[in-house]
């Protein structure tokens, strides 16, 4: 239960409505005591009526007696009619409270994600983070409502039912009450292996959401490659490990009904074998045998509960302790300034040296520059070269190893974070689109929908006339991902989305690499307008998209190799210079085919 004492602040939270759902369950037990009591007057009466009129001593009224019995059959409906009152408020409070709790459950996993760092989702399957936001959240809400409301019911039921029974006979409880100690042994040994086969399954689970939306994610690299049956068969694999690990789960859990029927049959047996006995004896009636059989079959759920309850508590905690791993985390990337920043755009590094936390790579090796607001600066290099890394330490997705990076000339970790990124308008190398339309595409970084912004943002990146080809215009959904758009448009969408927000820092990700080198042509001219008075970061492999910048860096295995303007660049005759003549003859051999 450990993992599960996390969960108390939740509790707390809704305390008013825990407390009233167990004064509910309460109520509702004290009246099911009642009917075993007016079954116990009932059959005394038959039988005082039996015994008078074999004794011949007085004459039973028979009418008196139909009365009498009437009378507690509708005792016996009022009771239960009362208890299914207080039962339905009983679930009106503490189910309905699982459900307030399920939410804030998942608002609070959902805004850690949200908290935690690139390196982490660089860590981690996808499909595993969204088990643990739903399958596993759920498994926790089966304990919250279901598993605690029948836990305090069992307990409360115990209490108030043995306490009649010893207040009746304190033998003939004992007999009947003589199996439940087997019943503890045996629920600790089962709850502990059921523990442990919650736990893989749960594990198992989580494999497979993971390799189902990776192959969904990858569909069309699937059905290029023709894997479709070789993924069918893996696919089937993992879900036969699911079934047998299931399946072991299952036949634990079917050890429980069948032993607490055992165990609750025996009670029966000894009940009305020593009442037998006791009542030929005279110390109580038949009357009483009556009502302790209703007694005993009134525990029979409540204890066969135990076994389903101690399953829903241990799911519960294998899942709450999958959820707590990531819950309590801190995140990679502070912000360790809440004031508001005022960002220029001027950056600046010095002697900066990254290596990436998971992998060891030593991506950037004591890179020196340093860009004055309102210029521009680019790199260039082979791939792995370490540029986008550039990128990412600029926004502080990843913060440096070594060195320093300055932004207007404060430490960039000084700054407020949420300022940092909101004055940056980052292009990364792959267009990432919400299945949304184009126009909420386009607006995501701004706060309110302006169509007139919209719009230009859609000219300025050379994307306007395609979005007017379509049916719906900017109301068109792009599909998950932006999978019905090319992989131009979606380059052009997110620039789009990057310059519409007017930040002062433009980071370009080789976001250009999908376009012909006429629609480049286009997207550069307006660009040149827009990057007036900003600071511009552009990462390619192109030249073309580069040699307008005021410097150009040459990366190599995360050191720089050359630096300087296109036209020092080319007279030095290094690798910029053997780039360049590369491109153009391509390009050339391109508009010659053309």
């Amino acid at each position: 239960m450990k993992a599960l004492l996390t969960l108390n602040k939740y509790f707390w939270k809704y305390k008013w409505r825990f407390l009233a759902g167990i004064v509910f369950i309460i109520i509702s037990n004290i009246f099911s005591l009642f009917p075993a009591r007016f079954v116990r007057e009932g059959f005394d009466s038959v039988s005082k009526a039996i015994t008078d009129f074999q004794s011949g001593n007085g004459q039973t009224d028979m009418g008196d007696l139909k009365n009498q019995l009437l009378v507690y059959g509708l005792l016996v409906i009022g009771a239960a009619l009362a208890r299914g009152v207080f039962m339905f408020f009983m679930r009106q409070t503490i189910i309905v409270m699982s459900r307030f709790i399920e939410f804030d459950l998942k608002n609070d996993i959902y805004q850690q994600y949200q908290r935690l760092s690139l390196a982490f989702y660089k860590r981690n399957k996808t499909g595993d983070l969204m088990n643990r936001i739903s399958e596993d959240v759920n498994r926790v809400r089966m304990y919250l409502g279901p598993a605690v409301m029948y836990t305090i019911n069992v307990a409360s039921q115990l209490v108030l039912v043995i306490g009649v029974m010893l207040s009746i006979n304190v033998e003939l409880t004992l007999y009947a009450l003589l199996p439940l100690p087997l019943l503890s042994v045996a629920i600790y040994y089962v709850s502990n292996m059921i523990n442990i086969r919650s736990e893989r399954v749960q594990r198992q689970l989580s494999n497979i959401s993971s390799f189902v939306q990776e192959s969904f994610s990858g569909v069309r690299i699937l059905k290029a490659y023709v894997k479709e049956s070789e993924f069918q068969g893996e696919f089937e694999n993992e879900s036969r490990d699911y079934k047998e690990k299931s399946l072991h789960l299952v036949k634990v859990n079917a050890l429980f009904l069948p032993l607490m029927t055992l165990l609750i049959g025996t009670s029966t047996l000894l009940t009305i074998y020593i009442g037998g006995l006791l009542a030929i004896e005279g110390e109580i009636t038949t009357g009483v045998i009556a009502e302790f059989v209703i007694y005993v079959n009134m525990l029979t759920w409540p204890v066969a509960s135990l076994g389903w309850v101690t399953s829903l508590v241990q799911r519960a905690e294998a899942s709450q302790e999958r959820i707590n791993e990531f819950l309590h985390l801190e995140p990679e990337i502070i912000n360790h300034n809440e004031r508001p920043s005022d960002i220029g755009g001027s950056i600046e590094f010095n002697k900066v040296n990254f290596v990436y936390p998971d992998s060891g790579i030593h991506a950037i090796k004591d890179l020196s520059f340093k860009v004055e607001k309102g210029k521009s600066i680019a790199f260039i290099g082979k791939t792995g070269s370490g540029k986008s890394t550039v990128a990412y330490l600029i926004g502080r997705l990843y913060d440096r190893t070594d060195g320093e990076i300055l932004v207007d000339g404060q430490n960039i970790e000084s700054l407020n974070l949420n300022d940092l990124r909101n004055s940056t308008g980052y292009v990364p190398q792959e267009g990432f689109l919400f299945s949304d339309t184009i126009a909420r595409n386009i607006a995501f970084g701004i706060d309110k929908m302006d169509m007139n912004r919209v719009e230009q943002a859609s000219k300025d990146a050379d994307v306007y006339q395609n979005i007017m080809d379509f049916p719906q215009k900017f109301d068109t959904r792009v599909g998950e991902r932006g999978v019905t758009l090319s992989g131009g448009q979606k380059q052009r969408i997110s620039i789009a989305r990057a310059i519409i927000k007017e930040p002062q820092i433009l980071i370009f990700d080789d976001c250009l690499s999908a376009v012909d080198t006429q629609t480049e042509e286009e997207i550069l001219t307006n660009l040149k307008r827009i990057m007036a008075g900003k600071t511009t970061v552009i990462i390619s492999h192109r030249l073309s998209s580069v040699k307008h910048c005021d410097e150009i860096i040459v990366l190599n295995d995360g050191a720089i190799e050359e630096r300087g303007t296109h036209d020092s660049l080319m007279e030095k005759g290094g690798y910029y210079y053997d780039l360049f003549q590369k491109q153009q003859l391509e390009k050339e051999k391109v508009e010659k085919s053309g």
